[in-house]
């Protein structure tokens, strides 16, 4: 198994802000990532597309650290990283309110538990305020919809003032406004520099994308720009 490390700041780097070559991942004797090379580009909305079980989520969580490689090797740039899982990946009960849910993302800055900075609670009541969920801010989560909730984590990514942010199928089975929120929200990161990668069989969010990556049975099939 290899550990991800930092980018170089060598020019060559400079355009990426992440890089996978020859990763394997392995569940026991599945294998759900076979020989992966990727590079994500500074900047743009990358889209990962498959079938369920194509080893999509897994390629997520490999960029997010949160899932070691078993071959090959990720590096990733330096700089905030936000990753936003499923909500089906996340309590529905947590005794919390939605403003508390999204000032968790802020927390970066502070450490736990701190009081977050003013630039903090401006990351956090725009965040809020771009997911419509202003009106929610002290509505327990649990509360809350399966859309609303999705709106929240996406806010807390948002409020981590991210680089990078990663985000597992935030849009599967929600309602059309919430799903249109999320969008738009996304559009919104790209358009201010962030570099956005996305699994997602959404025909709104991959038609958004700048690239869109194709995986089957863990391995890339299909890596296009559409025009």
């Amino acid at each position: 198994m290899t550990a991800s490390v930092h980018l170089p700041s060598s020019p060559q780097h400079l355009s990426s802000m992440a890089r996978l070559v020859g990763v394997g991942v392995s569940y026991g004797e599945r294998q759900a990532l076979c020989d992966v090379d990727l590079r994500i580009s500074r900047g743009r909305l990358t889209a990962l597309t498959g079938a369920n079980g194509a080893g999509k989520s897994t390629l997520i969580e490999v960029l997010a650290g949160v899932r070691p490689v078993t071959t090959g090797q990720m590096t990733r740039a330096t700089g905030a990283l936000a990753f936003v899982p499923q909500r089906t990946a996340v309590p529905d009960r947590l005794p919390v309110t939605v403003r508390e849910v999204v000032t968790i993302g802020a927390w970066g800055e502070a450490g736990l538990w701190r009081r977050v900075g003013s630039a903090g609670r401006v990351r956090v009541a725009t965040a809020m305020e771009v997911l419509g969920l202003t009106g929610l801010a002290h509505r327990s989560f649990g509360t809350l919809s399966g859309g609303e909730q999705q709106r929240a984590l996406l806010a807390q990514g948002l409020a981590r003032g991210a680089e990078l942010l990663l985000i597992d199928e935030p849009t599967t089975g929600l309602d059309g406004e919430s799903a249109a929120h999320i969008g738009a929200a996304i559009e919104a990161e790209v358009a201010r520099g962030v570099t956005v990668v996305c699994v997602s069989h959404d025909d709104d969010v991959i038609d958004r994308a700048a690239r869109v990556v194709r995986l089957q049975d863990g391995r890339i099939v299909d890596d296009t720009e559409p025009a």
